[in-house]
């Protein structure tokens, strides 16, 4: 589990930066604070999965940590499509949030399969 709060953590420090950038470059304030909000709420949903008080509950934080990231790619390919980034600026950051999604997916989905059995 260590490696999903770690990879989690490190997005939200690149969230953040992006955030920053935005806000220099193309003063977007909307969308960058939309994306901050769901891009580090990522992280914060994994890791208070770690200290969930059952499987239940551990698995409640990580379909929210899903979610998140599911608005997280939208807001990404959002802001590639209105030009406010580049293919080249949003792509490393998009393949990130993509494998993130495999990896919660993955999480959800076996816990889910260990709940009902």
């Amino acid at each position: 589990m260590a490696d999903i709060e770690k990879r989690t953590f490190d997005f939200a420090v690149r969230i953040v930066n992006l955030k920053d950038y935005l806000l220099k470059h193309t003063n977007e304030y909307d969308i960058s604070s939309q994306i901050l909000r769901s891009g580090t709420s990522i992280g914060a949903n994994v890791a208070e999965a770690q200290q969930a008080q059952s499987q239940a509950d551990f698995l409640t934080k990580m379909n929210i940590a899903l979610k998140e990231n599911s608005e997280t790619k939208y807001w990404l390919r959002l802001l590639k499509a209105t030009g406010k980034l580049t293919e080249r600026e949003v792509e490393s950051i998009l393949a990130e949030c993509v494998e993130i999604e495999k990896t919660l997916y993955a999480i959800v989905r076996t816990t889910k399969n260990n709940l009902q059995k």
